[in-house]
């Protein structure tokens, strides 16, 4: 065994996936499968005995609940876990509740054709635990976690706008940055990397929990201030503008640095429509995709954003942005919505002026 590959345990029920993981993983040059577990109870015992570099969890399994295991995992031996997610509405409830626990990532399992699909997703697995394991654990948020307090926003035009991108450990992040902003907030568009199937469940959680009002953006419809807008799991959004009014514009074409949604159709977009009005934000996550998008908006005019490296999951987006002059300032992900409140009321006083 070599000591410098990735060591990966899969926990799953079906031994059809861990059997597909194991091949997927094996078939790799740096990593490889150190043991395999029918459920929660086993993986105990072969964690201790093997020291994983990443596992991989079911959500659904017997003996141990995956959520229940992970609470416990990320309480006793925080380590980087990847989840693997059904494409049902129940599983993307549970998979983000999962991130919230501190999971890193997820993959969805295909709904049919289980090892075409399996095999289809092989090089997306592999990134994603390779990201797993140079990633920076995070602790879990807990459900009596106090609401984080709130800012106040400056009285601004509805030109305003915030737009956010995000991938690798981005929902917890996207959360961090909306939960403490105020219900007049200006409007905000959002890309993050996730399948389709779980950006309704990650909009619908969000809007419970935030002030301001929050939702899978729609066609053609009208951004206004108050409301963010995200991106839906297999669609490009853009902002585009009808007469005076800004408005979310979505379409199916083919991937942007291979993902659909892509943050550099986005951030390219409120360069083109926004200019100077915006501020764009680029979160944690693995790739560079929304690097160049944020130089875009940077030489549009925008003040940019880059999270910085100490609070990110992955080090990977805005490494990237700031490694091109993308970002004018690079933020700890805690001071980012105050640093928004403050941008958007200096803009309001220079126009004042």
């Amino acid at each position: 065994m070599s000591a410098s590959k990735i060591k990966v345990l899969c926990v799953d029920d079906s031994a059809l996936i861990r059997d597909l993981l194991t091949e997927i993983i094996n078939s790799q040059p740096d990593m490889e499968v150190v043991a395999v577990a029918p459920d929660p109870i086993a993986a105990r015992d072969l964690i201790k005995q093997h020291n994983p570099d990443v596992l991989t969890l079911d959500v659904e399994m017997p003996r141990m609940d995956g959520l229940d295991f992970l609470e416990r995992l990320m309480r006793l031996r925080p380590m980087p876990v990847l989840m693997v997610s059904s494409l049902t509405q129940a599983g993307s409830e549970i998979t983000l509740r999962a991130l919230e626990l501190g999971a890193l990532d997820f993959v969805a399992k295909p709904s049919l054709g289980i090892r075409t699909g399996m095999m289809e997703y092989a090089n997306e697995i592999a990134e994603k635990l390779r990201a797993a394991a140079r990633s920076r654990p995070r602790q879990a948020r807990h459900k009596n976690t106090p609401p984080k307090q709130e800012l106040k926003a400056p009285l601004v035009s509805s030109e305003k706008l915030i737009i956010i991108g995000a991938s690798t450990g981005g929902t917890e992040a996207i959360r961090s940055v909306l939960e403490p902003l105020p219900a007049n907030a200006p409007a905000i568009l959002i890309t993050q990397h996730m399948p389709g199937g779980f950006t309704r469940s990650f909009a619908e959680r969000l809007d419970r929990i935030c002030r301001i009002t929050v939702k899978e953006a729609s066609d053609g419809e009208r951004v206004l201030p108050g409301h963010a807008y995200i991106a839906p799991g297999d669609q490009h959004l853009e902002l585009a503008r009808s007469g005076a009014n800004y408005v979310a514009r979505l379409n199916d074409g083919p991937p942007v640095n291979r993902h659909r949604p892509s943050v550099d159709v986005l951030f390219h977009s409120a360069s083109k429509h926004a200019g100077k009005n915006a501020i764009g934000v680029i979160l944690t996550g693995m790739g560079k995709d929304g690097a160049t998008g944020l130089m875009e908006m940077r030489q549009a005019g925008a003040a940019t954003i880059a999270q910085n490296e100490e609070t990110c999951v992955v080090f990977g987006m805005p490494r990237e942005a700031i490694a091109i002059g993308g970002a004018t300032e690079v933020a700890a992900l805690d001071d980012i919505p105050d640093r928004l409140m403050s941008l958007i009321a200096a803009s309001g006083r220079a126009q004042r002026v």
